[in-house]
């Protein structure tokens, strides 16, 4: 019983912070887009299968991996891009701490 209450809470709190800023880098968030892309793949495999290699569907595969693809550079740059709070706090204190050495033009 309390497992459920525990996924129940885990999933209203995924649901819940889904739309702020940097959630795209939730675990979560990333499984359940690798999930959502493969099951496309999966079915569009599927129906590429069923109509005897239809062109179509090659080229919506194609289309798939390559959005697939994308996103997931996204993500990795997104990641990468983000600074840490100790780095911003030592970026600060640099700027405050430096004397002004910027002639004066008249």
């Amino acid at each position: 019983m309390t497992d459920k209450v525990e996924a129940d809470t885990s999933s209203e709190s995924f649901f819940s912070n889904i739309l702020k800023p940097g959630s795209s880098l939730h675990p979560t968030f990333i499984l359940i887009v690798d999930a959502t892309f493969a099951a496309l793949f999966a079915v569009l495999a599927g129906l590429l299968f069923a109509t005897s290699g239809n062109i179509h569907f090659i080229a919506l595969i194609c289309i798939e991996l390559c959005l697939w693809g994308s996103v997931k550079w996204f993500m990795n740059e997104l990641q990468n891009s983000t600074p840490n709070p100790s780095s911003e706090a030592s970026e600060n204190s640099n700027e405050t701490d430096a004397p002004n050495t910027k002639p004066k033009t008249q």
